[in-house]
Parts: structure tokens; sequence; C-alpha cells
């Protein structure tokens, strides 16, 4: 019997590869570079499952030119990059990556939280063009971390990983989201509930850690960066769109805030100009969940997922679209954990 075939958007750990090869014909797009729609539509049409990266736009379009698919395993925690609703019509499985890069994205979070507080890339800069002539008073002051307010907007698996850390800096810490803690949690992390608004106000280092959807968009414009302390540093590892990047180019330049750090764009990967000449933005590319043993892991729970679907015709472990297996004749081919 045939083996199917699975496509990979680009090349992933070798071990999951291998993995995969042991049950699917498995091919990977060749170049180190995004994968264009119209490559995407002529690799992917013989596919029975594919491995798209969250840079990997996977639209009514591209499952059109794809009859034979069954499961898309992204290559991330997020899935904002594909079309749910679609893919459940069409009786497709989306699995993600959860957990996994949680307490990897929560390290980087506090590099760049610390990164930008105390100065950290442009001392480094400044030494290297041999510019350091000895220790001086006024030399790259910048603003303490331990003891502040730490705001968190979006209090899930991450979020709460932030919170973890902080308490090691002495930090007092609040958050925001649509869904509330418990209060066994709440006082685990010493944790307060608050208002965005009463956020936006009081905190000096705010942290986004909220999915991407039609009510985040652009839920930091310039009304929220306005309520910000002039002295408040904003931190981004989520989603690039959730900020609106013009606006916060805008508080920059003013001096409205005291900085930024972004790992991620809203029009990623292109960086505005803008962004590049301003000194106290932080700007990393997208390496939130860039460890070996990560990505790695990533790779591996991507296979497992298909394997778990296609071969062990069980329920993919990280499902995001159950609705798609709630018919009888479904889950009649599935056995539940």
């Amino acid at each position: 019997m045939e083996k199917a075939k699975i496509f990979i958007t680009r090349k992933i750990p070798e071990v999951a590869i291998e993995l995969l090869s042991k049950h699917f014909k498995v091919e990977i797009f060749p170049l180190d570079r995004p994968i264009t729609k119209s490559e995407l539509k002529r690799h992917i049409k013989d596919k029975t499952g594919v491995i798209p990266l969250l840079t990997d736009n996977i639209t009514k379009e591209i499952m059109d030119s794809a009859p034979r698919l069954k499961i898309i395993a992204n290559y991330a925690a997020g899935y904002n990059n594909i079309d749910i609703t679609e893919a459940t019509k069409r009786g497709i499985m989306v699995t993600n990556t959860p957990d996994v890069l949680t307490e990897t994205t929560a390290d980087l979070t506090w590099g760049m939280i610390l990164g930008v507080a105390r100065r950290i890339p442009e001392a480094e800069n400044f030494l290297r063009k041999n510019r350091f002539k000895g220790w001086a008073p006024m030399l790259f002051l910048g603003s303490d971390v331990h003891h502040k307010i730490l705001g968190i907007i979006g209090m899930g698996r991450i979020g709460k990983a932030v919170a973890r850390r902080a308490l090691g800096f002495g930090m007092k810490i609040i958050y925001y989201d649509k869904i509330r803690l418990s209060q066994k949690e709440e006082k685990e992390y010493s944790a307060e509930y608050r208002t965005l608004k009463y956020l936006l106000k009081n905190s000096d280092y705010i942290t986004i850690h909220t999915p991407l959807t039609p009510e985040t968009y652009h839920l930091i414009d310039e009304k929220e960066l306005s309520m910000m302390k002039k002295t408040a540093f904003l931190i981004n590892t989520a989603r690039g769109p959730i900020v609106n990047e013009k606006a916060l180019v805008k508080a920059l330049k003013n001096n409205r805030i005291a900085g930024c750090a972004l790992d991620v764009f809203e029009f990623e990967p292109r960086v505005s100009k803008e962004f590049l000449k301003i000194k106290n933005a932080l700007l990393l590319p997208h390496i939130g969940s860039a460890t070996l043993e990560t990505r790695t892991n990533m790779a591996l729970m991507c296979a497992q997922n298909i394997i778990a679907a296609l071969i062990e015709k069980r329920i993919p472990p990280n499902l995001v679209n159950p609705q798609v297996i709630q018919k009888d004749e479904d889950i009649d081919r599935f056995r539940k954990f």
C-alpha cells in the first residue's frame, strides 16, 4: 500500500522528519525562505497532511488546492494563520504545539524586559564601537525592574510563566484577561485582576501574552498608549497586530512612553524603518521559542499529532477544532485517551 504524503513548508529538526518518514512519504520545501502561495498550492495538491509555519497562511484558496488534506499540524502554539472555520467545514483536523514553548517564551520575555530596562543592547553596541572610556556616573542609566509593577495582558500559560519569574524580582503583579483566574491561582501568582484601563495607567512594565483574534487586533492603540506612564515599557512576544505599530512609533518618538521590546511585528517580516531609528526600541526577529530543545519538541509534537490522526486513528493530542470529529461516524473512527 502506498504511503500517504506529508508536506513540510520549511526544514525542521531532523528527529521529527525521521519519525514521520517511518509512516509517510515526506516532502520538505527545499529553500531556506518562506514559501510563496503559488508554491504552497503546487506542493500541497496531493498531500494528506501538512506542517506549516505561522508565516504560512492556510486559507480557503490553499485548501481548495489540496482535496486529500486531512490534517494541518501547525508548527506553532498560535494558529491565526489558518482558517479554522473552513478547515472544520472540510473535515480537516488542525493541531498546534501548546505548552512546549511556554517556559522558553517566558524566558525570552524576561530577557527583553531586562534588556530594554537596562539598555543592554545600546550599551553593548557602544562598547563594540570602542567608545567605552571607563566607568561614568551617568553612563547608560536605565530603569530598575525589581519591586516595580508588572502588568500582564493575557494570563494564559505564558502569562503565568512570566508572572512566576516576576516573583523573584519582588514585583507587584497585576493582570487583565477576558477570563479571570480562580482565587487559588491569583494567590499562587500573587496577581491582582484589574481592568485594562487600570493596568495601562499603573504598570511600569506591560507585557502582552494574548492570542491574536478580531477582539485583540490593535488592542493597544493610540488611546491605550496615551494612558501609560511616561516611564513605562511595552513588551510584545505574542502577535504583532495586537499593537498598532504606527501609534507605537509615534508614542516612542514623542517620548510618550519610555521604550518597547518587540519580538513580533504587525507586518512581519517587514519591520518599520522608523523602528530601526529608535534607540529605546529593542527589536528581535521572532525568536520567542528559538531554543534547540523547544524547536525540537515542537517538531516532534507536530509529527505525533499527524501519526495519531492518520496512523493510530485516534484524536490527535493537540486538536484545536474538536468540532471536526463530533459526527457519530467520525467519533467511531477515533479512540479517546
